[in-house]
């Protein structure tokens, strides 16, 4: 499950760099596991070179890698360990919610290999719901986007938009990811008061205080503060990464992002390199964020090509007739950040078709990268940035 851990964090980070090229600018947000789930059973069903081409591409799919593959000594490890990963996140908890979750929805007139659907069922707990995209796609659409709200504590609303299932669609694969988490500490509201964010014009920002021990480093050759945050248990931390603004106006979250290496990150944000026996005084602003993003365009583009071709998808692992290929891959996430905690959920649809006492000053009022981690197996559950209101 270390290798999955870190093969999902090698690919959070390639899929990172790849949304940023058209969205340099923005805040971003996204769950890499709830899509690497997503996409990993669409690998279940793939075959010949679509296979092949999502084995071999070390950007696209670097859950399959083939290095990857090595260390587990076969694909069917991959599955195993995604089955594992996600009972070991569903495991009930008392002190956050966070509930991952798969369904299959197919038309109810096509055939699918009982082969996939048991193994789709064992290993990813997806159970295929039978629909009529056919006669009633539309119908079918909103059936979905219900069981994704209900998921996601109704976060994520509207997950698939009129017209993106048609009559056409034979097959739709969901994941959906939803997170409840309060601090450890948490941060008084009586606190909060509206403080300026700088990002190329300055806003007003609500902005929580809280002094505490938290784990914290600086990374003096990258001019860089890391704060962990974790919530309740600290089963679950959100972990920031906040550079230092630079003297000549530039933007210091596009360095950090260029120089960005998962080993690096790794490295930064090890519990046992970071100090936690100093007062940190943290400011942090209240945030709420809602992402959307079509994958197609960004996984093709990031090489895995083949299996949105209606003419070269090679999807028989999924059923003996021709002629299946991805049509859409669309991903939802929403995180709200306060004084008590962190709520946060995402949803991806693949179609087919202390001693001695110190302080430091910890202040988030310039741009930085945030993600929250599953502590026990140290993986990303959602990767983002800030970088300032709406």
């Amino acid at each position: 499950m270390e290798s999955l851990s870190r093969a999902n964090s090698l690919f959070a980070l390639d899929l990172y760099r790849t949304l940023s090229e058209s969205n340099a600018e923005g805040n971003m947000f996204f769950s890499p596991l709830s899509i690497s789930a997503a996409l990993s059973m669409v690998y279940l069903g793939a075959r010949g070179d679509t296979a092949k081409e999502m084995e071999k591409d070390p950007l696209t799919f670097t859950v399959f890698n083939p290095c990857t593959l090595f260390v587990w000594g076969s694909v069917s490890d991959v599955h195993s360990h995604f089955e594992t990963l996600t009972s070991t996140i569903n495991s009930p908890s008392a002190s956050y919610i966070l509930k991952l979750a798969n369904r299959l929805y197919g038309e109810k007139t096509f055939s699918f290999l009982p082969e996939y659907l048991n193994s789709t069922l064992k290993l990813y707990h997806a159970e295929l719901q039978a629909v009529d995209f056919i006669g009633a796609s539309d119908e079918s659409r909103q059936l979905i986007n219900k069981w994704v709200e209900e998921q996601t504590e109704n976060k994520i609303k509207d997950l698939l938009q009129p017209g993106v299932v048609n009559g056409l669609t034979r097959l739709v694969l969901v994941n959906a990811i939803y997170f409840k988490g309060n601090w450890m500490h948490v941060f008084e509201a009586r606190n909060t008061k509206e403080m300026p964010f700088k990002i190329n014009q300055v806003r007003p920002v609500e902005m929580m205080y809280r002094e505490e021990t938290f784990p914290f480093r600086y990374i003096p050759e990258y001019k860089l503060q890391v704060l962990e945050l974790p919530y309740e248990q600290e089963e679950l931390s959100m972990l920031i990464l906040l550079p230092n603004e630079t003297q000549d106006g530039s933007d210091p979250l596009l360095k950090l992002e260029s120089e960005l290496t998962l080993d690096r990150l790794l490295d930064w944000t090890r519990k046992d390199k970071m100090a936690t026996w100093m007062d940190i005084r943290v400011h942090l602003p209240k945030f709420k964020l809602e992402v959307e993003s079509s994958l197609s365009e960004v996984l093709q583009k990031m090489g895995m090509s083949s299996v949105f071709q209606e003419t070269k998808a090679d999807l028989t692992g999924m059923s003996s007739q021709d002629g299946l290929s991805i049509s859409a891959v669309i991903h939802k996430a929403f995180v709200e950040v306060n004084e008590e905690g962190t709520e946060a959920a995402a949803a991806t649809a693949g179609f087919i078709f202390l001693c001695a006492r110190s302080s430091e000053s910890f202040t988030a009022d310039h741009p930085f990268l945030f993600f929250i981690r599953h502590n026990p197996t140290n993986s990303i559950i959602f990767l983002g940035r800030f970088r300032g209101p709406s």
